[in-house]
């Protein structure tokens, strides 16, 4: 583990940080707007809220190329969600909850193997990571009968792929930023 989190410049723990505390900062503002749509229809909030909350960590992925980028972004709000009792934070099992979709984004971002991800590799990453967190929490808490567990799964997928698109779109900027050093 040590030898892990070494491979990480500090500059990078502090971006990986505070991208995952952003996650969990925005989760009690979305989340009761998200109910707004999603109780009527009996999807849990979290599969479509969870692609506003994956956006920050996607865009961690997109910054700093290096492997478990999005499992440490993971495990610092798997850690935040149980000290803080943030909403949506199910206590010790967020440890698989919050974790597994970084495990998920990580192996996306391993498959797509490009040194410069693009819109299509950011939805990859962050559907695929909100699908597993969707997932997750069903297996969890939830425990759906199948057409509305495929709703929510359809609406995990697509919500992390659109929050993936869209940190795509704001990582472009810091990109440049970043290679000129200006950051």
């Amino acid at each position: 583990m040590k030898r892990w989190l070494s491979s990480f410049s500090l500059f990078e723990l502090v971006l990986i940080s505070s991208v995952a505390a952003m996650g969990i900062a925005v989760k009690p503002i979305i989340t009761p707007l998200v109910h707004l749509i999603t109780g009527p229809l009996f999807i849990p909030g979290g599969s479509v809220g969870g692609g506003i909350y994956m956006m920050f960590i996607v865009i961690a992925v997109l910054l700093i190329p290096k492997g478990g980028v999005a499992t440490l972004a993971c495990i610092i709000q798997a850690i935040m969600a149980i000290s803080t009792g943030v909403i949506g934070g199910h206590g010790f099992m967020s440890l698989f909850t919050y974790i597994l979709p970084g495990i998920v984004m990580d192996i996306m971002r391993f498959v797509t193997r490009k040194s410069q991800v693009g819109a299509f590799e950011a939805f990859l990453i962050g559907g695929f990571g909100n699908l597993a967190g969707t997932y997750a929490a069903n297996l969890v808490f939830f425990r759906l009968p199948l057409i509305p567990l495929a709703l929510s799964l359809t609406a995990g997928l697509l919500s992390g792929g659109f929050g993936g698109m869209l940190a795509n779109q704001m990582v472009k900027p810091l990109r440049i930023l970043l290679k000129e050093g200006k950051i």
